[in-house]
């Protein structure tokens, strides 16, 4: 199985070694670390990781918070804040990148570990969610395929399509909708073609 890779954005050296090697030593692949945002966008292009690791305050022009919502927005890559700056404001700002959790500095292994998995169990839910969200929005659009004038033989009832071929009213359906038909036969039609054994179904 593929490890998890992990984007690691820290511009002090040695809490990035720090955290690299916790996560190596605990299986996770990690792309980085990169000590800006612009580094850590083009990593996560190159490589897509499942995760990353932010450290909130960075050296340059795009905050940890701006590299943050880039990553979510372009890559749809979920974040971890991690951050000596616990204040009511900053996290107030962190907030607009939907981040999976805060990891206050010095943090040690274990916090590290369980934030980790947390944040990859979110994710993966929340990939799941989207997922789900596609395939009924897809239902929806083939759903929504039939509305409006459906061109319908008086006589056999088949349906034509958009390239002209004719088809029954079951292939029709099926093929817009993925709905499946089962068959049976009304109390009209029972009478009429099987008049033998309609008193004995419909009785009353």
């Amino acid at each position: 199985m593929a490890k998890a890779k992990i984007l690691v954005v820290e511009d002090e050296g040695i809490t990035a070694q720090d955290i690299q090697m916790s996560l190596e030593d605990m299986g996770y692949e990690v792309i980085g670390p990169a000590a800006n945002g612009d580094d850590a966008l083009a990593l996560a292009e190159e490589h897509q990781p499942v995760l990353a690791l932010m450290d909130i305050v960075l050296k340059g022009p795009h905050s940890g918070i701006a590299t943050a919502i880039e990553l979510k927005n372009r890559f749809t890559i979920p974040v971890v804040y991690l951050t000596a700056y616990a204040d009511a404001a900053t996290l107030q700002q962190a907030k607009k990148a939907e981040p999976l959790g805060y990891l206050t500095k010095p943090f040690n292994e274990n916090d590290l570990r369980a934030a980790v998995e947390i944040a990859l169990y979110k994710a993966g839910m929340e990939a799941e969610r989207r997922e789900l969200t596609r395939k009924l929005q897809e239902a929806l659009d083939n759903i929504k395929e039939l509305k409006g004038l459906i061109p319908i033989c008086a006589n056999c009832k088949q349906i034509r399509d958009d390239k002209g071929y004719w088809q029954s009213v079951e292939h029709y359906v099926a093929l817009h909708t993925g709905a499946d038909f089962t068959h049976s036969i009304c109390p009209k039609c029972t009478k009429e073609l099987y008049p033998e054994y309609y008193d004995q179904v419909y009785k009353d």
